[in-house]
């Protein structure tokens, strides 16, 4: 995908507003681990959980709080800050590895609580949802279909946590349940005279499908309760990200012919701490370049990267880049150039 796209006389779609919401309720490692402790009687070795994967706490939503409440908060203030109104918006994706509800799609409930009326859909590719959505808005603002789009996600992955294992075994397979947060996010994109969205990429690889993954919900598993937990091997998807990670990065430096450097922040998609810095150590990408939120508020699936940019928006300046690296399961990975206009 070449740099400085145009099409129908558009010639480049940036990121003009963001935001980002965290529920207000705090869990600690040290909290979590004493639950699940309590409730099946495993002899977890002190602070295990927060040594294993670096986070301290993680925000909890509460029992009144879902995937939209989350979005709906991010997407409002997102407007606010863009200095516009939920009916100047005409394209409205819900990107999200997480959901209100099987259906009807959960960019209606989001819309009907904004009351705006703009063409809603979801997008939904694990914890590539958030980028995945940007890259859709922005290509069907260059195809005409759509002049301003909003981008959100509510992101509830502690619903899926399991606290209270049988035995040791069934709490080694929800292991990487224990980092998820909830978090949400929301962009607003629309035509810009410099800058914006330079180059999107991506890589897929969906024969590690079943390496981790919510398997409820759906025709294979509609009415089970053990597939609402998060199942997987947080090792095995760790191996295969290292394995194909690199040559997408690899691919958008020859494209693009940026270094590290050309970079002011390089948002990375945090699963844990130790994940992290070998993200660092295999890519070599500096480490006062990454925007590190991992410790203080977990795995927040597809709103990291919102969360990430949101912390750092508005102290940049016209011209600086950032490039975003997302990973998600099934698996797949994205790479996305952005400019600020």
């Amino acid at each position: 995908m070449d740099m400085d796209q145009s099409a129908d006389g558009i010639r480049r779609v940036g990121i003009t507003a963001v935001s980002s919401v965290l529920p207000h309720q705090v869990v600690t490692s040290q909290e979590l681990q004493q639950q699940v402790a309590d409730a099946c009687g495993l002899p977890l070795p002190a602070r295990m959980l927060q040594r294993a994967t670096g986070i301290a706490s993680r925000r909890i939503a509460s029992e009144d709080e879902y995937a939209s409440t989350l979005a709906v908060r991010a997407a409002r203030s997102a407007l606010a800050r863009a200095g516009l109104e939920p009916f100047d918006i005409d394209l409205l994706l819900f990107a999200s590895a997480s959901r209100d509800m099987v259906e009807p799609a959960t960019a209606h409930v989001v819309q009907a609580e904004l009351g705006s009326r703009a063409h809603a859909l979801d997008v939904t590719n694990a914890c590539n949802s958030f980028v995945n959505g940007i890259d859709t808005a922005r290509a069907m603002i260059l195809a005409g279909r759509a002049r301003r789009a909003l981008v959100v996600t509510g992101e509830t992955p502690s619903r899926a946590v399991r606290r209270a294992p049988a035995d040791l075994a069934q709490f080694r397979d929800g292991f990487a349940g224990y980092t998820f947060g909830d978090a949400g996010a929301a962009v607003v994109l629309e035509p810009v005279a410099t800058g914006g969205i330079l180059d999107v990429d991506g890589e897929t690889h969906s024969e590690h499908w079943s390496v981790g993954g919510i398997f409820g919900g759906g025709s294979r598993h509609p009415r089970s309760e053990e597939h609402t937990y998060f199942h997987g091997d947080g090792a095995a998807l760790r191996e295969v990200f290292e394995k194909i990670g690199m040559t997408a990065l690899d691919r958008m430096r020859r494209r693009t012919r940026l270094e590290w450097t050309d970079f002011r922040h390089v948002l990375v998609h945090q699963v844990t701490g130790p994940y992290l810095e070998r993200f660092v150590e295999v890519t070599g990408v500096p480490e006062d370049r990454l925007v590190v939120t991992v410790p203080e508020i977990g795995n927040v699936a597809s709103a990291s990267l919102g969360v990430q940019l949101d912390r750092v928006h508005d102290r940049l300046l016209p011209g600086e880049r950032v490039l975003f690296v997302g990973l998600g399961g099934g698996v797949s990975i994205m790479t996305m150039v952005w400019e600020k206009a």
